[in-house]
């Protein structure tokens, strides 16, 4: 019975963890490619766009790509230039908070990046394609809410019992 048990649960894991190997696979992992900001764009695919909407969209996308590529060259120098430094080393807590400074900078501008892309995607689109998106938005919140509350009435268990 116990080894049923201990087989039910390594299943269970490995079918609940699956989605999240598989989209860790599809983006290069958990900090590659287009991890972060992806799923936000993912909706698109299911609007049937016209061939001139699909390269209007890539053109957007490109352009904002190409955009802030010096700018994130930049930010991982510095960290990597921090990274470097010894706690003990002169100019250690300047450095840090330079490259918070940075970082602050950049998570503002990657937003209202994002919001631009955004816009200017959704002015692409039609008033039917525009309404399917807020459905499809819509269907996301609900899932995500149907999660959370899963989330309240199964809490997890500690790993004391996996002794």
């Amino acid at each position: 019975m116990r080894k049923n048990i201990s087989l039910a649960l390594v299943l269970a894991s490995a079918v609940a963890l699956a989605p999240f190997a598989i989209a860790s696979a599809q983006d290069g992992g958990p900090h590659g490619g287009h991890g972060h900001g992806h799923g936000a764009f993912e909706a698109y695919s299911k609007l049937n766009l016209s061939d001139a909407q699909k390269a209007s969209i890539k053109q957007i996308m490109q352009s904002s790509f190409s955009q802030g590529k010096a700018q994130r060259q930049a930010l991982r120098q510095q960290r990597e230039a921090f990274e470097q430094m010894a706690p003990n080393a002169s100019g250690y807590q300047a450095a840090a908070t330079a490259l918070a400074q940075a970082e602050g900078a950049a998570t503002t501008a990657r937003v209202q990046q994002r919001a631009a892309i955004r816009a200017q995607v959704y002015a692409i689109l039609t008033p039917a394609q525009q309404a399917q998106l807020a459905t499809f938005k819509a269907q996301q919140v609900a899932r995500h809410q149907q999660w959370e509350q899963f989330k309240a009435t199964h809490p997890t268990t500690g790993s004391s019992s996996a002794q």
